[in-house]
């Protein structure tokens, strides 16, 4: 019995596969347009979206210029977008937007498009491309419906988003860091400050600033180094001033202190000039 049914239950499978497809093959047959449209509707609602993408697709071109043209558009957008293809259905979606601004879909339309976008975005380790053309896509639609009951839902969804922006500028700067560009860490830690300034990284991007620029400092040639010790030290108070019970405040108050010794030692090992010191001599003379 085992080995009978190892025989005939694949037979059973390929014969409905091909059942299927010869119904969509007898529907495609008939010519009408109409019939195969309401055809894919049934699949649609069925909950068979690769059929219904296969009868929507075949009809679309028939149907332009009928008042079932931005149906089966739309329908054919959202069975990919059901069928879990976002980069099939962002596409697809965009241009209905874009063609039919006046159809009673175009709200569905622009809510799904936006949220196909968000579906691709990848994680703040990867570009980000997606993730802004998400954010694009979810204003766009709030400033077009202001009054859609996804609007909370939508505004939750820009939060996630650019806390993935934020997380992946803090990411882009931190890799200048790791492999010891200091000079380039400092300016892209400050972009990326400039570009969120209400980063939830903030904090750790101006501690790594603070970090970058006495580091820049402790490895340049003698000449500069002075110069880039101030630098360090004025972000270093202005770390403080924003962060005084950072939990980085220990380190970079020992950071500071040696920054400040080294400029002490800079500025007393530099030569005196005989016509200055001669000038201050008077002064004292004559304040005497």
């Amino acid at each position: 019995m085992k080995k009978f049914l190892s025989y005939v239950i694949p037979l059973v499978v390929v014969w409905v596969i091909l059942s299927g497809c010869s119904s969509l093959q007898r529907v495609i047959n008939t010519s009408d347009n109409e019939l195969i449209f309401n055809r894919g509707l049934v699949y649609y609602n069925a909950k068979k979206y690769a059929k219904a993408i296969l009868l929507f697709e075949h009809c679309e071109p028939f149907l332009k210029g009928t008042p079932q043209e931005d149906s089966v558009a739309y329908y054919r957008a959202h069975s990919y977008f059901k069928n879990f293809d976002y980069q099939t259905s962002a596409s697809l979606f965009d241009e209905f937007r874009r063609t039919y601004g006046r159809s009673v879909f175009i709200e569905n339309a622009e809510a799904l498009y936006a949220i196909s976008l968000y579906n691709m975005c990848p994680s703040p380790e990867r570009d980000q491309t997606t993730t802004a053309a998400a954010i694009v896509a979810i204003s766009e639609f709030m400033a077009h419906h202001p009054n859609s009951e996804q609007i909370a839902h939508f505004q939750e969804m820009t939060k996630e988003l650019t806390w993935r922006m934020e997380e992946r500028s803090f990411i882009n700067a931190y890799t200048y860091y790791k492999i010891l560009r200091y000079d380039s860490a400092i300016i892209a830690f400050r972009n990326a400050l400039k570009k969120y300034p209400d980063s939830h990284r903030r904090e750790d991007i101006m501690y790594y600033i603070v970090l970058s620029a006495y580091k820049f400092a402790d490895n340049s040639i003698a000449s500069k180094q002075a110069d880039r010790f101030m630098s360090a030290l004025d972000h270093y108070y202005s770390f403080v001033m924003e962060y005084p019970e950072s939990k980085y405040r220990a380190e970079l108050d020992r950071l500071s202190e040696t920054a400040k010794r080294y400029i002490e030692k800079y500025k007393s090992e530099q030569p005196v000039d005989d016509g200055n010191v001669a000038d201050a001599a008077a002064i004292r003379g004559v304040e005497q």
